[in-house]
C-alpha cells in the first residue's frame, strides 16, 4: 500500500508539473498578442531561475532580477511607487561599487532613478530603453545626510543643470567640477559602455575637463538627461542572449557629432503636408516583436519571498525627516536603518573592476 500510495504521489506531483508547464505555456502564447508595455508594466514580481538578459537595451526583458536595496552605502533609491529599481547582478554591484566609490571624491551620495521592471521590457511611461536590466539612471542631485521616506523619495524634485533662460547652457551656479568628477569616474568603469548626458553637458565637459580624457568619447550627448545621467553597462561576457550595441567610436566626442546639437537640425519641427492624410497611430510593439524568450518570462512563475519583500512600495524607515536642503559630504553612513534583510541581492557578486 505504502508503494502504491508513492506511486500515485508521484503521479500527481508529475501531472501537476506537466498542468503547470501547459498553463505558463497557454498564458505565453496568450501574451504574445498584447502589447508588451501591458503585459511587462504590469507585473510586479521578476521571474524566478537564473538572471539574464534578452535582446537589446531598447528590445528585450530580463529574467532573474534583483532589486537594488532600497538604500546601502552611499546611495538612496528614489521613486520607489514605479517599482522600477530592478536589474541584473552585475547592474546592482556596479551601483554599489560606483556608490562608494563617489564619496572617495567627496559626493555625497548617489540618489538612483529607474533601472528596470521587474521583468524588463517595454513601460507603460518613460524609457524607450531600460529593457534589460542593465541601464540606471542616476541623478545630479546629491543625496541627503539622512535617510528619506517613501514619501520624500517620490516629492523630492529634480534639478536640472541647464540655464533655462539660455539655449543649451549649463548653469554655472548649480554645476560644479564635483559633477564632472563623478560623471568621468563612472566612464572610467570598464563594464560601462555608455554614459547619456544632455549635449550642454557633454560640451561643458569638452571644454573644462583638465583630467584623464580616455573615457570622454562614452559620454555620449542626447535629448532630455539634464536632470540625470544614464548609465549602460556592456552585455555582460558570454551572455548569448544579450544583443549589444555597436562600439562607441575612437576618439573623444568633442566634434562635429557633438556640434551637430547646437545647430537648428536636432530642435526644428517636422514639416507637415496640409494635403496629407493624418497618420496612423503607431503600431505598438507586442510581446511576439520581443526576443522569443520574453513570452516565458512574462509568464513565468515569480521569485520568492525576498521578491515580494523587496517589492513592498510602502517601505519607509525611521528616520529625521529631509529638510529639503542638500547635504555636504559625509564622513560615515554606518548605523543607520536599513532595508530588509532578505531583500534579493546577487548570488554571485560580480566583480566591479
Amino acid at each position: 500500500m505504502e508503494k502504491q500510495a508513492r506511486g500515485v504521489g508521484k503521479a500527481s506531483l508529475l501531472a501537476l508539473s506537466v498542468i503547470s508547464m501547459l498553463a505558463i505555456d497557454g498564458i505565453a502564447a496568450f501574451a504574445q498578442d498584447a502589447p508588451a508595455k501591458q503585459v511587462f508594466g504590469n507585473i510586479a514580481l521578476p521571474s524566478s531561475g537564473p538572471s539574464a538578459s534578452y535582446g537589446s537595451y531598447a528590445k528585450g526583458c530580463q529574467s532573474g532580477a534583483v532589486a537594488l536595496p532600497t538604500e546601502g552605502q552611499g546611495f538612496q533609491a528614489m521613486r520607489l511607487s514605479r517599482n522600477r529599481r530592478w536589474g541584473q547582478p552585475q547592474m546592482i554591484s556596479f551601483i554599489e561599487r560606483f556608490a562608494q566609490d563617489a564619496q572617495k571624491i567627496g559626493w555625497p551620495g548617489l540618489l538612483i532613478g529607474d533601472i528596470s521592471q521587474p521583468r524588463g521590457g517595454p513601460m507603460l511611461t518613460g524609457h524607450a530603453s531600460h529593457q534589460i536590466g542593465l541601464d540606471a539612471d542616476i541623478w545630479w542631485r546629491q543625496m541627503p545626510n539622512q535617510i528619506m521616506s517613501a514619501e520624500q523619495r517620490e516629492s523630492m524634485p529634480f534639478i536640472s543643470m541647464l540655464d533655462k533662460s539660455k539655449f543649451l547652457t549649463v548653469d554655472d551656479r548649480k554645476w560644479s567640477p564635483l559633477n564632472a568628477k563623478l560623471v568621468m569616474m563612472a566612464a572610467s568603469y570598464p563594464q560601462v559602455e555608455r554614459i547619456f548626458v544632455n549635449p550642454a553637458i557633454k560640451q561643458k565637459l569638452c571644454k573644462t575637463w583638465t583630467g584623464d580624457r580616455t573615457f570622454m568619447g562614452k559620454i555620449r550627448p542626447i535629448y532630455g538627461h539634464d536632470e540625470h545621467f544614464h548609465v549602460r553597462l556592456e552585455c555582460p561576457p558570454g551572455a548569448a542572449n544579450c544583443k549589444p550595441q555597436a562600439p562607441v567610436g575612437a576618439g573623444d566626442g568633442c566634434d562635429k557629432s557633438l556640434a551637430w546639437w547646437f545647430t537648428k537640425e536636432p530642435w526644428a519641427a517636422p514639416k507637415k503636408d496640409p494635403n496629407a492624410k493624418p497618420p496612423k497611430p503607431p503600431r505598438p510593439m507586442m510581446v511576439s516583436d520581443l526576443p522569443k524568450a520574453c513570452a516565458a518570462i512574462a509568464a513565468a512563475p515569480s521569485a520568492g519571498r525576498a521578491a515580494s519583500v523587496a517589492a513592498q512600495k510602502s517601505y519607509a524607515p525611521a528616520a529625521p525627516e529631509w529638510d529639503g536642503e542638500d547635504a555636504g559630504p559625509q564622513s560615515s553612513r554606518s548605523g543607520g536603518p536599513m532595508p530588509p534583510a532578505d531583500v534579493p541581492r546577487p548570488s554571485s557578486r560580480p566583480s566591479s573592476n
